[in-house]
């Protein structure tokens, strides 16, 4: 992967259009509150459940926070350290962040919230219920920061390149007349990142082992009938749902898991992500717009008009698929994870494609 340096720059729209100029926020406090007052700040797809949280080592997270598929997510702010040490202390606390059971968390939870229940907050931020086989299986790590040198970004970037999930978020402050803005930037892709995140996880005590090549899919609150009859799989309702979708290549080859049913399906991917309102199926008054086909049509019509909420599709050509879902395959030891699309890198993975390969088939029916 190769790095480059950000630059931020707001310009003034006009007929003579003017850069402003960078300012700064009044205390290195402020831009701590103000994420804890509105954490989109950071990322809207996260859940914050701590903050200055004291570690076993002496340390203090900063922040701690929870992706849709319980993984963890840790944000240290940069303040006074030198970027080398930012990340040195961000990788010790990760250390210790791995250990934290499920009980340990909702204490920190309990505790951030003054009294709240982690599953009841989970439910309500993400509409679907913690799994706690699911929780703190795997983390991320993310440095917020207005610069880096070189070096520390090199570092990074080598890090994220061998599958340790970390990212950069840096912020910058413009003045506009009395008023302060402030913009951010990502130093990696995040869809990187939260594939780093996915393919980590593992069961407690296994190793992680070469991908196989397969894909896992994620089919949730969604018509699988649909998927199946017209060709295509989807993910929407936030970026974090969606993004993930453009690891997808045609001829990539899918296994397909409806969470709490089991996996309905094998496919190979036919062509890449688009936005839904492109997607057209054929019905027997010919091609019409998936909107107007679709079961869950109005509901993905309704949320078009924002770009991180809308539905993004990937065609698929079928190779078996089960004749309905209440035929799903679902046995001990299968794969699951909430992330639509994933490349797992651990033996539970294999297992599960060894068993599925033995229950379907066409796997590899040839397409066209």
């Amino acid at each position: 992967m190769t790095v480059m340096s950000i630059q931020h720059a707001i310009w003034k729209i006009g007929d003579s259009p003017a850069p402003l100029s960078l300012g700064r926020l009044p205390s290195e406090q402020m831009l701590e509150e103000m994420i804890l007052r509105d954490p989109r700040i950071l990322s809207g797809e996260w859940m914050l459940i701590g903050h200055q949280e004291m570690t076993s080592h002496g340390g203090r997270v900063d922040l701690l926070a929870m992706a849709p598929d319980g993984s963890l997510v840790l944000i240290e702010l940069k303040r006074d350290r030198t970027p080398r040490e930012v990340v040195a202390q961000a990788i010790d606390y990760a250390s210790w962040v791995e250990q934290l059971s499920s009980e340990r968390i909702a204490q920190i939870y309990q505790r951030f919230s003054k009294g709240g229940s982690l599953s009841e907050a989970f439910s309500k931020r993400f509409g679907t219920e913690l799994d706690e086989d699911e929780l703190n299986n795997s983390h991320q790590i993310i440095l917020v920061c207005s610069e880096l040198d070189p070096s520390t970004e090199r570092i990074i970037a080598y890090l994220n390149d061998r599958d340790i999930a970390i990212n950069v978020l840096f912020f910058k402050v413009f003045q506009h007349g009395s008023e302060l803005l402030l913009s951010r930037a990502w130093l990696i892709d995040p869809t990187e990142t939260q594939a780093n995140v996915a393919s980590a996880v593992r069961a407690t005590g296994e190793e992680k082992e070469p991908w196989n090549g397969e894909f896992y899919v994620s089919y949730g609150h969604r018509s699988w009938e649909d998927a199946r009859t017209y060709g295509f799989i989807s993910g929407g309702g936030g970026s974090w749902y969606s993004k993930t979708l453009q690891m997808l290549s045609p001829g990539d080859r899918i296994w397909v898991n409806v969470p709490k049913t089991g996996y309905v399906g094998v496919g190979r991917v036919r062509e890449s992500v688009r936005p839904m309102r492109e997607f057209q199926v054929m019905t027997s008054d010919g091609l019409s717009p998936a909107f107007e086909v679709l079961s869950d049509g109005p509901r993905y019509f309704g949320r078009d008009g924002d770009q991180d909420l809308a539905e993004y599709v990937v065609t698929v050509d079928w190779l078996d698929t089960v004749p309905t879902i209440s035929k799903a395959i679902s046995e001990v030891g299968l794969f699951g994870n909430q992330n639509t699309v994933c490349q797992p890198t651990t033996p539970k993975w294999r297992h599960t494609v060894e068993r599925l390969k033995a229950r379907f088939g066409n796997w590899d029916a040839k397409v066209g």
